[in-house]
């Protein structure tokens, strides 16, 4: 196993993605046969209806953390939340996933949504780096 400082997590739900202001956090690699990781976040306990209705849904939480330093690029993980436990002022949520293809499927994803907008030539360049400027900064900006 390899564990890794959690520096900034974002959930994506529904269609935006949600600034989690981190106290403190930490990633683990467990290395094993699945490729699965272990993420848990200390945070504000002002999060907690927000995570509680994730968690009975029961649905895949996706994630976009940036590891180790602000600096990195976000990696992105499909996960589920394992548990939540209440603190007196905080709260730590327990995930476990797997690692989604990097940047690469955003791209794909953002790409083929500006196509289906009508967008072509300059402006769909334009668009398209704006929002990719636009996500990385999203992800290093609450550190």
């Amino acid at each position: 196993m390899k564990t890794f400082k959690l520096v900034s997590m974002q959930v994506w739900d529904e269609d935006e993605l949600v600034d989690i202001t981190l106290e403190d956090g930490l990633i683990i690699n467990k290395e094993d046969e699945k490729s699965r990781w272990l993420l848990e976040a200390f945070i504000d306990k002002k999060f907690l209806s927000f995570f509680s209705k994730l968690e009975k849904k029961g649905q895949e939480v996706p994630l976009q953390v940036v590891i180790s330093k602000k600096d990195n690029d976000p990696a992105h993980f499909m996960t589920k939340i394992s548990s939540i436990n209440e603190f007196v002022d905080q709260m730590s949520v327990l995930f476990e996933g797997k690692i989604r293809s990097k940047r690469n499927e955003f791209a794909e994803v953002l790409l083929g949504d500006l196509v289906s907008k009508g967008l072509s030539g300059d402006k769909l360049l334009n668009e398209f780096k704006g929002q990719m400027k636009r996500a990385h900064r999203l992800a290093s900006a609450k550190k």
